[in-house]
């Protein structure tokens, strides 16, 4: 009949299972008249289906075996896709797997879609159409009929149209449910601590019972038309806190044929494209032309279509300057590329976690797998066994060339698909217009720029000896399976061996205390602390030379500050804990300030404030707190 079935043994987490039904439809096959049905069926799947009857006959069944609603079973809507599943379910009862193949069988095929059911949930729906009516959705509303302009995509948001959902008709929803619910459109995908032959022989007795479709309608794939011409929409509410500019430059995505060797060894050469280091210097430095921003490939848009993105945070009133200045930074790296130093850095730490990843390939979730699929059906992404990607990566990453990584800005950053969007306040912010927007564009492409200067590190994180502390008792903890040693200055510390996380080891440490203690002027500067103190560097380094003298090194350090307690703590490799145990000591040791990053940030935080008056959320959430 057409089904598709994904079935693999996994016991991450032991004793439990995961299914899934895999829909290749969505809201974009809907009629006009259908607008927001595609949803409005996938809530109308848990209000009574042939062998679970009645509103909640599903859940009720589910939950009474601790297989909760929300978060174990639930469903998704999108443009192509729907999806359910039934989540972590234990699989020493064998009854109840037969049970939630039975639940995924009357899903693909066996709604009741009862009149009185269909009008309760009208309701639901309509509520949920209104809570959505935030500032993101009005301007998400003002946004995508340009970004997917004279697309089908433009027209489907999903969540429909509420007067369709108030007064549609009943067949209308059963006609859709007939018309693509159907299983040459589905996949079942069967993930857990079970014998893979027994799933397999009762998926198949089960699920080809389900009649192959006669005369199926065509699934028709949409597009998104190319154009020359630059694309612009400012986008405004009352409600924004923040001006924005992003320019998006759609291009195809590879087709299932395209997938193949060079496909793998592109997705390597775009997680080598270097930018975002270079952008967060530049955050760090002096008094930065934006509050953040940033550039490089931003994955699918719409189904067969990628997109590469430039965006930027602005200050208020500062937009074209954000603009110019990220903009300047992507075309530096397409007229003189990148650094050998800057790819050694990445290729290094590429493939340190690579070993860590390796190590740790027996801790991958059933629902890591499950996406894997998903991927697979919907869009021909393939699914490579660990192992196989591991040896192909660890072959591949030293070949690579700063020549081809550098070649993706020449390849990506042009003017062909190009949309320009900007979005903000509507009121008493001036935005930067279309002619102003391609005007920078044109100002920064003609600029006489220098090439960006890498700043290589090479030195200790400690450079004096430090002599360590005897230990001077010793206990055991047998009620944690550990070992409390007490040093000579006073410190105690537990240790315990635990290899389920195999390449990690975690450090925490508090002290009683926190802002209970403190005075209410401290209290703000007790707030940000931590993402204050990361930004200063540590030691005799700011952040930038510290983050390249920590390469090829999986460690990090940190402190914290809550109501009771303060923490300094982290986690690293066992290869690399002795530089964890020197982050630790310098946090403590030689804590940093930095005046420059200091000024740098205090004035972004201001500038992402300005307008924080407008969201009525966060008024609520002062309120409340």
């Amino acid at each position: 009949n057409g089904l598709t079935y994904y079935i693999r043994h996994n016991a991450e987490p032991k004793e439990r299972a995961s299914f899934y039904i895999i829909q290749n439809v969505g809201a974009i096959l809907e009629n006009d008249d259908q607008n927001g049905l595609a949803h409005f069926l996938e809530h109308m799947a848990f209000n009574g289906t042939k062998h679970f009857p009645g509103r909640k006959g599903i859940t009720d069944m589910l939950e009474k075996h601790g297989v909760e609603f929300g978060r174990n079973v639930n469903a998704y809507t999108a443009q192509d896709e729907t999806v359910y599943n039934i989540s972590e379910v234990p699989t020493t009862n064998p009854g109840l797997l037969d049970t939630c193949l039975l639940v995924l069988h009357d899903w693909s095929h066996y709604l009741l879609l009862v009149d009185e059911e269909i009008d309760g949930e009208r309701g639901v729906i309509s509520e949920e159409w209104r809570t959505r009516r935030n500032a993101g959705f009005r301007v998400r509303n003002q946004i995508m009929p340009v970004l997917l302009k004279d697309s089908k995509y433009a027209q489907r948001d999903v969540i429909g149209d509420l007067n369709i959902i108030k007064n549609f008709k009943y067949q209308t929803l059963r006609d859709y449910y007939h018309k693509w619910y159907r299983p040459d459109l589905q996949a079942i995908a069967v993930v857990g601590d079970f014998d893979v032959d027994q799933m397999e022989k009762k998926v198949k007795e089960l699920f080809s019972k389900i009649p192959t479709p006669v005369n199926p309608a065509k699934r028709e794939n949409f597009t998104v038309n190319p154009h020359d011409e630059i694309y612009f929409v400012c986008a405004t509410d009352k409600e924004l806190t923040q001006s924005s500019v992003s320019v998006y430059i759609k291009y195809p995505a590879p087709t299932k044929e395209e997938k193949n060797h060079q496909y793998m060894k592109n997705g390597i050469l775009q997680s080598f494209y270097m930018l975002g280091q270079r952008v967060s210097e530049l955050l760090q430095k002096g008094n930065p032309p934006f509050i953040s921003a940033q550039a490089g490939f931003g994955g699918n848009i719409v189904r067969g279509w990628n997109t590469y993105i430039i965006s930027t945070t602005a200050k208020p009133n500062e937009e074209a300057g954000a603009l110019e200045a990220i903009y300047r930074e992507n075309e530096r790296v397409k007229k003189f590329g990148f650094t050998e130093g800057e790819l050694e850095r990445a290729k290094t730490n590429m493939l340190v976690g690579l070993e860590s990843a390796y190590k740790q390939k027996d801790k991958t979730t059933s629902e890591d797998y499950i996406g894997e699929m998903q991927s697979n059906f919907l869009e021909g992404e393939p699914i490579v066994d660990f192992d196989y990607y591991y040896n192909f990566a660890k072959n591949i990453i030293p070949t690579i060339t700063v020549d081809e990584v550098s070649a993706l800005a020449k390849q990506y950053l042009n003017r062909k698909n190009m949309v320009i969007v900007v979005q903000g306040p509507s009121e008493g912010v001036k935005h930067i217009t279309k002619e102003e927007a391609i005007a920078t564009l044109d100002k920064v492409e003609n600029a006489n720029l220098e090439p960006y200067k890498d700043q290589s590190a090479e030195a200790a994180l400690i450079t004096e000896d430090l002599k360590g502390s005897k230990i001077i008792s010793t206990k055991k903890l047998p009620q944690f399976d550990a070992e409390e040693w007490v040093l000579e200055n006073g410190a105690k510390v537990v240790f315990r061996k635990a290899d389920y996380e195999k390449d990690q080891v975690q450090v925490a440490s508090y002290s009683k205390g926190g802002t209970s203690l403190y005075d209410v002027d401290k209290l703000a500067s007790a707030m940000v602390t931590d993402q204050f103190i990361g930004a200063y560097g540590l030691g005799d380094y700011d952040a930038i030379t510290l983050r390249k003298l920590l390469t090829g090194k999986q460690a990090q350090a940190g402190v914290s500050i809550s109501g009771l307690s303060e923490s300094v703590g982290g986690a690293s490799t066992p290869n690399d804990f002795e530089t964890l145990m020197q982050l630790i000591y310098l946090r403590f040791e030689k804590p940093r300030f930095d005046k420059e990053v200091h000024q740098t940030m205090m004035q972004r935080n201001y500038a992402a404030i300005e307008n924080s008056a407008n969201n009525p959320q966060k008024i609520m959430q002062d309120s409340v707190s």
